[in-house]
């Protein structure tokens, strides 16, 4: 923004500059001319008059070799009655000599010359003086009055640029302020706040983005507050499960419960982290999506071995860390693992892969062989084609968007649903 309203100001000002400018110095050359060509009219006329009282040859040249030449309006040459060129020659056949032989007075103005012709008629004959202006005496001056105004002008211009340069540092700085503050706001750091600077409205929508950023922190800690208390809550019955787990009889089923009590457990503790954490810090959380995949695929693995699935898993050769905590990461994958066990017959194959695009992006890939996805938006939050929740599949693309990634739908190759969890890479 400053660099383009120094640019704006200073077209604008070149366009002034130049309209003042080019007229003004065509109006020096027209009086440079004018007042050359009145001093060679006047000298003429002078002459003439000198010429004119007298009709001896010798005593005319005599004061023509005397008064002429090299003067300060040109080149003066006296043309006697008779023809004798005292003086400069004059060009031959020129028709203003003839005329003014005639007794008319002529004047010529060229882009580089000027001449004046004027006649004296006596008892001889008519006698006439011409007077040659070069190029350098019809423009004296011009030139160096061009240059200062130039250099008037320049310096015109470059007095605008930084007055405007200083207005628009002063109009931008304020807005460069808001825009660093919107950012560090969008990072987490909502304690951030505006100075009120710049003009009025600057100054108001500064007002408008703190007061912004304190109703958003104010219903963020509420919501946090809300969530970490219901999960406290949640320890009760939890506590309760556990208790009746212990009188369970049979011992495999007993240990069952209470894996799934403990990461029951885990979830609530998690939940309450995740509520307590400043926002600032998710992203700088990162996991391995590899090591994440692998341990929620053995989790499944049981279950998959009960219904007759086949369970196969593809994972890369080096660790690929996504920017996302592991618990997010987990419950992703248990949502896009999960749908194919509710959704899909007994004995469906399933296949889970984890790679990495060109972009740097880790892509882990769900797909099955069952009839495919329902009709319409599945990943809308709570609505759902099969009687579920409809949260799940909003919960996995939560996930990728907080990684920066996205949630892609597809056709399997298999015959089935294929889902592509993007996930943004650590560090990104």
């Amino acid at each position: 923004m400053r660099r383009r309203l120094a640019v704006l100001v200073a077209a604008t000002t070149s366009a002034v500059v130049l309209a003042f400018l080019v007229p003004l110095a065509l109006l020096l050359q027209t009086l440079a001319e004018d007042r050359a060509m009145t001093a060679a009219t006047l000298e003429s006329q002078y002459l003439v008059g000198i010429a004119a009282k007298y009709t001896d040859r010798e005593e005319i040249q005599g004061l023509v070799e005397g008064m002429l030449g090299e003067r300060s309006t040109g080149t003066a040459t006296v043309v006697l009655p008779d023809g004798t060129v005292l003086g400069p020659p004059v060009p031959e056949g020129d028709p203003l000599l003839e005329a003014a032989r005639q007794g008319r007075a002529e004047t010529r103005i060229s882009d580089d010359w000027a001449v004046v012709y004027a006649p004296a008629v006596g008892r001889n004959g008519t006698t006439v003086v011409r007077i040659f202006v070069p190029e350098e005496i019809l423009h004296r001056g011009v030139t160096r009055a061009t240059l200062i105004l130039s250099a008037l002008g320049v310096l015109l211009l470059a007095a605008a640029v930084l007055a405007a340069d200083r207005l628009a540092h002063r109009v931008s700085a304020p807005i460069n302020e808001l825009v660093r503050a919107a950012d560090a706001m969008c990072e987490g750091r909502l304690e951030t706040r505006v100075s009120l600077a710049g003009t009025p409205e600057v100054a108001a929508l500064g007002r408008s983005l703190n007061r912004l950023a304190e109703r958003v922190q104010t219903l963020l800690s509420a919501e946090r507050n809300t969530v970490a208390d219901l999960s406290h809550r949640l320890r009760t019955p939890v506590t309760a499960i556990r208790l009746d787990v212990d009188s369970i009889g049979d011992p495999d089923t007993a240990d069952r419960m209470r894996e799934h009590v403990t990461a029951l457990e885990r979830t609530v503790d998690a939940i309450v982290q995740d509520a307590r954490r400043p926002s600032q810090e998710t992203a700088k959380n990162s996991c391995d999506v590899g090591a994440v995949v692998a341990e929620r695929v053995e989790f499944w693995s049981a279950l998959a071995d009960d219904q007759g699935r086949q369970l196969r898993l593809g994972l890369p050769s080096k660790p690929l860390r996504a920017r996302l905590t592991t618990s997010e990461l987990k419950d992703a994958i248990d949502v896009l693992i999960d749908n194919v066990f509710a959704h899909t017959d007994e004995g469906v194959c399933l296949e889970i892969w984890v790679t990495i695009r060109a972009d740097g992006n880790i892509v882990v890939t769900v797909e099955d062989d069952g009839p495919g996805l329902p009709e319409g938006d599945v990943t809308a939050r709570g609505l759902s084609g099969a009687g579920s929740s409809g949260l799940g599949m909003d919960i996995a693309r939560r996930a990728a968007l907080v990684s920066g990634g996205s949630l892609e739908l597809d056709r399997s190759r298999l015959g089935g649903a294929l889902i592509r969890l993007v996930l943004g890479p650590a560090g990104s």
